[in-house]
């Protein structure tokens, strides 16, 4: 009898999927505190941080876990990164809560020693887990997947993610305003930011709360660190696509590449300082070259898989 979609997450990986369920609760406590705590925090709901914190450390558990479900030859890896990741997500969510329930930020916050030990604790803690995610790359791999196209997406899903993570640690860089304030012998209250060419706090996109005036890293980091989910979506996608297991493959492999583009395209938008909702003419154009160039080849592969298909249906015909 084949298990149900729950019972094969808990035997993948029981800490991570406890931690997943446990943070679609925090999301829900995370939810109701932003209806009933009028407070804000840097121009944005107190508890609306922890409540998008909450939701990406699910959905990143629940996916860990289902990817552990295809690498049943690595027991000792799913073991390490399960519980790794378990913790560091319980960690990081928790000092993110507290910090929202003392009404002050958690990310690059050194107003007082708690303050800056609790964000050295959370930015340690996350790069623990990035670094031992690498190992579940190297395992996907070298694992073979009798399902090929979910097996490229899975890797370079995986690739992609961990890129997207390793732009968090861009935003600890003090800012120049941050150590202008400090040179006289003031001491930096706040060292790092996510926005790009002005303060944090600004208006922002609603619930994502990225900037609407400037660069905000938060844009390329959030789309790296979802194309696990992202490309798992693609290969499930054409499962229903009635072509050679080649042509889906092809498909699978471009979307990886024009993920990876739009990254860049995001990440290089960022650092130039200009909002995800204002783009300039450089960007515009490069959007365009981008959409045109998947487009295109994604019709290429339309057009290969229908001639592969006519001559396999040839070559049977009497």
């Amino acid at each position: 009898m084949d298990q149900s979609p729950r019972a094969r997450l808990w035997q993948a990986s029981p800490p991570l999927a406890a931690v997943g369920l446990l943070m679609l609760v925090a999301a829900v406590a995370s939810a109701m505190g932003i209806l009933v705590d009028p407070r804000t925090i840097t121009g944005a709901p107190a508890w609306l941080k922890p409540f998008k914190f909450a939701v990406a450390a699910a959905a990143y558990s629940l996916t860990l876990a289902w990817i552990f479900g295809w690498l049943t030859e690595w027991p000792r890896m799913r073991r390490v990164v399960g519980w790794t990741t378990a913790i560091v997500f319980v960690l990081e969510v928790a000092i993110i809560d507290v910090q929202a329930w003392r009404g002050t930020t958690s990310h690059f916050n050194a107003s007082t020693p708690l303050d800056r030990g609790l964000f050295i604790i959370m930015g340690s803690a996350i790069l623990l887990q990035t670094f031992v995610s690498v190992s579940v790359a190297v395992a996907l791999w070298r694992q073979r997947f009798t399902e090929r196209p979910l097996g490229w997406a899975l890797r370079l899903g995986m690739v992609l993610t961990i890129l997207g993570a390793m732009t968090g640690p861009l935003m600890t860089r003090p800012t120049e305003e941050q150590l202008a304030n400090a040179r006289p012998g003031g001491r930096i209250t706040t060292v790092g930011a996510h926005t790009v060419g002005g303060s944090d706090g600004g208006p922002g996109v609603p619930v994502t709360g990225w900037s609407r005036e400037h660069g905000d890293l938060r844009v390329p980091h959030f789309i790296g660190l979802h194309a696990i989910q992202a490309l798992i979506l693609v290969a499930v996608g054409v499962r229903r696509w009635r072509r050679p297991e080649a042509a889906r493959v092809r498909a699978v492999l471009i979307a990886a590449a024009s993920y990876a583009s739009l990254f860049a395209l995001l990440l290089w938008q960022a650092l130039r300082g200009r909002s995800i909702v204002a783009l300039d003419a450089a960007t515009l154009a490069s959007l365009t070259i981008w959409g045109l160039v998947t487009g295109l080849a994604l019709g290429w592969v339309g057009f290969r898989s229908r001639k592969d298909l006519s001559g396999e249906l040839g070559e049977v015909t009497p």
